[in-house]
């Protein structure tokens, strides 16, 4: 096998949180903070085109007229109910129990017993990705992980490829010999700007956006049918994507053409 370590996203990616985590955190985060605003799951639909979560609050305080004018007070408000929002959402995530997509934990296991490296590469902030990660692989999920880079770690976000170049040299590999999960143009377009391959898993969100230049792109990483290109047919006991179909994919994507 020529994959030597695969690289994640977190929202969307590994759990779908986006609606029915860092939504309804804000939303009480707005309440925490005496705001009488409400994200409905169109609006935030909206706002995941602008990636991290300050930077969302800015977006929408700056389309709301009962937001501060001045800029300098918008970024204060931003900060503190984004704080808010941080120190609501483990609590929330432990109370839903919010699961991770499935197939996931299969491919992450997978990886473990091959040797093959894992890191997080999101620009979600560290607490929100712990959270998550400490619900599902226990109090010592950081040792499944050779990269952690997260929303503090960078100057720029996604798209901007910076989470992945500092990924990259954590995880101490090159892009040829890594792999992008991802679920959002954003996140495929930083993958991409490394030249990193991008297997694409469409989320709630994202389920009908247009992506360029990914490698595989398809439903969930718990199915095998309608994927592009296809996945290699195999037994009835074979379910899911496994470390050899993406392996594959790479090597179909390195082929010369005919």
């Amino acid at each position: 096998m020529n994959l030597k370590a695969v690289l994640w996203d977190v929202d969307g990616t590994l759990a779908e949180t986006e609606r029915d985590g860092h939504r309804v955190a804000f939303n009480r985060a707005f309440v925490a903070c005496g705001l009488p605003w409400h994200w409905s799951e169109a609006r935030y639909g909206e706002l995941l085109a602008i990636t991290g979560g300050r930077e969302r609050l800015l977006r929408d305080m700056s389309e709301r007229p009962d937001a501060p004018h001045c800029a300098d007070a918008r970024d204060a408000l931003a900060r503190r109910i984004h704080e808010a929002k941080n120190a609501i959402y483990p609590d929330l995530l432990r109370h839903v129990r919010l699961p991770l997509r499935d197939g996931v934990m299969a491919l992450m296991q997978e990886c473990r017993s091959q040797g093959v490296r894992m890191g997080i590469a999101t620009t979600t902030s560290r607490v929100c990705v712990e959270a998550l990660l400490r619900l599902h692989l226990g109090a010592d999920w950081l040792q499944w992980f050779d990269a952690l880079v997260c929303g503090e770690d960078v100057r720029h976000k996604k798209p901007d490829p910076e989470v992945y170049v500092r990924a990259l040299l954590q995880a101490r590999v090159c892009p040829s010999q890594a792999v992008a999960i991802e679920d959002s143009p954003a996140g495929a377009a930083a993958a991409h700007a490394v030249d990193m391959p991008v297997v694409l898993t469409r989320s709630s969100y994202f389920a009908d956006s247009t992506f360029h230049g990914v490698m595989a792109i398809g439903p969930g990483l718990d199915q095998r049918a309608g994927w592009s290109p296809d996945v290699v047919r195999e037994g009835p006991d074979v379910t899911g994507i496994r470390l050899a179909d993406i392996d594959r994919w790479v090597s179909q994507a390195r082929a010369p053409h005919a």
